[in-house]
């Protein structure tokens, strides 16, 4: 980038909000995803969506790369600045301008945190459904962007479910609006849900308005143990099958039982195949009536040993296990790589399976858990990125591991986003005439190819 350029963005956005120092400039070279850091040419921070237009303009006139960022806790080097140019860091805008209780509607800017937003609405007895790991730190923009999920994706859904509509900035700098407050709108093309999961590389978004929900009154929590996988998985399609949809099913294997006990001490038994999880929500009454049930699918599926919460304090010990899978992972190796592969729900124990034979065959040490209910499988790779022989394992590993996904029936990514990472098994999900289609629409909107180039889509 030339000199008159980053003069010309100090312009747009004020002196302080243009960082070119060598050690800015690293801070901003890498996400939560290992192996990917880039450095850009400046970070930009605009205040409102008018400097995001001006400097979207300028960017795309004089052809520099543009890589939106929120907090930068993607996993899937969503937002790293593989070719130089423009970090445009999204923080500044973020106010929450409404809260509108006659539609259960709030419209936010991208820079809100998420809990913050869920903070905001709870003494209003709502709730706003998609919740990341990362929910602490992430921006309500970059889990629109990456069209994010969580825990509670099995009942309450993604994303997607809850953006109605958005204020986009397009690549050369045109502001647009999608969408808005009207529950049934099915006037053209549904723009909104084009932006949304779109990865920052057809727009930049700068005004989200969410949909809200009613926060559930009554929450009942309950853990089985399975030393039997197959047992596991048929109790889960059980209790689907049983007209209940948790607002949480989750699922650990053997290998992250293991970890999560010597890091935590919680009481797992060592030679448990899996572990469910599981949390019903609604009236007190009919979650009483689900707990019911859902115990009743868990013992004729045999499950070994079943537990279910009396009070709050029990519900918080029950789900200290799955909190703990991560970081327990996480303190084994240097690197920590975070899957999303997804299958259909009863193809999760073929799933479990295959990935535990693949770490065995190539020696590497992987821990699975994840969203059981909705098949949303979190594999997860410890390993030490420094070591070059290692890492060509892991990789062999990564590639059959998606293939496995892929051949089951699933997707490479049902939370995470597809970003820079998953890039080369795309075309073996989707297959090239989807791929060029999608490539067509990312050339339609930015056709000097400016925004997020090379990602979700790859090179055009």
């Amino acid at each position: 980038m030339e000199k008159h350029h980053i003069n010309a963005l100090k312009e747009i956005v004020g002196e302080e909000n243009v960082l070119t120092s060598a050690e800015d400039l690293y801070c901003y070279s890498y996400d939560a995803t290992p192996g990917h850091a880039h450095m850009p040419d400046a970070v930009v921070s605009p205040a409102n969506t008018a400097e995001t237009s001006k400097v979207l303009k300028l960017a795309n006139e004089n052809r520099i790369p543009v890589y939106t960022r929120g907090s930068g806790t993607n996993l899937s080097a969503g937002c790293v600045p593989t070719k130089g140019g423009i970090v445009l860091l999204m923080t500044r805008l973020n106010k929450i301008l409404e809260i509108d209780l006659e539609n259960l509607v709030a419209v936010a800017e991208p820079g809100v945190i998420v809990a913050d937003l869920n903070k905001e609405i709870a003494s209003l007895g709502l709730i706003y459904p998609p919740d990341p790991g990362t929910v602490a730190t992430a921006t309500l923009g970059g889990t629109v962007a990456e069209n994010a999920g969580g825990l509670r994706g099995l009942k309450y859904g993604v994303s997607k479910h809850y953006v109605m509509g958005l204020e986009v900035v397009l690549a050369n700098g045109d502001i647009m609006n999608t969408g808005g407050k009207n529950v049934k709108d099915v006037s053209g093309y549904d723009m909104t849900k084009l932006f949304t999961g779109s990865e920052g590389t057809l727009c930049v978004i700068t005004k989200i308005i969410s949909k809200l929900v009613p926060a559930p009154e009554a929450k009942k929590a309950m853990m089985a143990i399975f030393k039997d996988l197959d047992n596991a998985g048929k109790a889960v399609s059980a209790i689907i099958a049983a007209k209940i949809i948790p607002a949480t099913l989750e699922i650990m294997d053997n290998a992250t039982i293991r970890t999560v006990e010597d890091y935590a001490k919680v009481g797992l038994p060592l030679d448990a195949e899996a572990v469910l999880l599981i949390e019903v929500d609604g009236n007190p009454i009919v979650v009483e009536k689900e707990a019911e049930k859902v115990m009743e699918a868990l013992k004729a599926n045999h499950a070994d040993f079943v537990q279910i919460a009396k009070d709050d304090a029990e519900r918080d010990k029950l789900w200290a296990a799955r909190r703990a899978a991560l970081p327990a992972l996480a303190k084994l190796r240097p690197t920590t790589y975070v899957e999303d592969a997804t299958v259909p729900r009863n193809k999760v124990p073929d799933f479990l399976r295959e990935v535990s034979s693949i770490a065995k065959k190539h020696n590497v040490t992987i821990g699975t858990f994840g969203h059981a209910g909705d098949g949303n499988m979190h594999p997860t790779i410890v390993c030490d990125i420094r070591i070059p022989e290692e890492m060509e394992r892991v990789y062999q590993a990564m590639d059959e591991m998606f293939k496995a996904a892929i051949a089951l029936g699933g997707t490479l990514s049902g939370e995470h986003g597809i970003g820079l990472g998953k890039l080369p098994w795309m075309e073996q999900q989707h297959g090239q005439i989807t791929m060029n289609t999608m490539r067509s629409i990312k050339r339609a909107l930015d056709p000097n190819l400016i925004l997020n180039p090379g990602k979700l889509v790859g090179e055009c």
